[in-house]
């Protein structure tokens, strides 16, 4: 059981106002917009999966999409919906349609992590302790990703076309372990752990040079989803163990 999220990285149109071109003010106003919607997300989703969690029908559904083709339908389908949530926030400017998105595209992640979550809390030997240390763990490896690009600056937007080969690379060896039955294993998961940070340092560095100063939403939609992605597959590297 494998997941890949490729995110569209569309660039900001030339005639709106990049952040870049704020004063320092305005662009401190823009981050903590962003990264406050980017927290808000992560409560949401949580609410979300405790949500979701407490329907056994919900849960057996989500645990038997998870063999062979069903989880091919299942990928598509949340690929689906993050394309068409990120295509929703970047293109439109009424806030309640980008709200609309990006709560869509939580519910989306809430459901997919449906069964990572349920085996990791009902079948791992340390259960919750398990999912606490790859959240703390996430959240710290995010922070200091987010905390390269704030400090050095630095344009990553050369990341995006080998961001975009290797989720493509990704999703085909999902494809080919789903339909041929083989476990990609861990150095799979540790691949996809780096591919994730080089994600978050994308997204991060669209912050400063791609996006315009209304855009925090979108901003924050594409920060939660790579986010997640990491998350996804330090929980994996962490149930690999027991």
């Amino acid at each position: 059981m494998e997941k890949s999220n490729q995110s569209s990285f569309e660039n900001t149109p030339s005639t709106k106002l990049l952040v870049s071109a704020l004063t320092d003010a305005d662009r401190v106003a823009f981050y903590k917009k962003t990264y406050a919607h980017v927290a808000v997300g992560v409560l949401v989703f949580i609410v979300f999966e405790w949500l979701l969690l407490q329907s056994d029908t919900i849960v057996n559904f989500a645990l038997s999409m998870t063999q062979g083709w069903r989880w091919l339908i299942m990928l598509g389908g949340f690929m689906f919906i993050t394309n068409y949530a990120e295509g929703m926030a970047l293109k439109t400017q009424d806030k309640n349609k980008q709200y609309l998105a990006y709560g869509l595209y939580i519910l989306a992640e809430a459901f997919i992590f449906v069964p990572l979550i349920y085996i990791a809390a009902m079948y791992m030997d340390s259960g919750p302790e398990l999912l606490n240390q790859a959240a703390i763990v996430t959240l710290a490896l995010f922070s200091g990703l987010t905390a390269v690009v704030f400090v050095t600056k630095k344009d990553f937007s050369f990341l995006k076309t080998g961001l975009t080969i290797g989720f493509f690379i990704a999703i085909g060896l999902i494809l080919a372990g789903s339909l041929f039955g083989f476990n990609l294993g861990l150095w799979f998961s540790v691949g996809m752990c780096l591919l994730a940070g080089g994600a978050i340092l994308y997204q991060t560095s669209n912050l400063i040079h791609k996006y315009a100063e209304d855009e925090y939403i979108p901003a924050a939609l594409g920060l939660f989803a790579s986010l997640m992605l990491l998350f996804w597959y330090v929980l994996s590297i962490f149930m690999s163990r027991d």
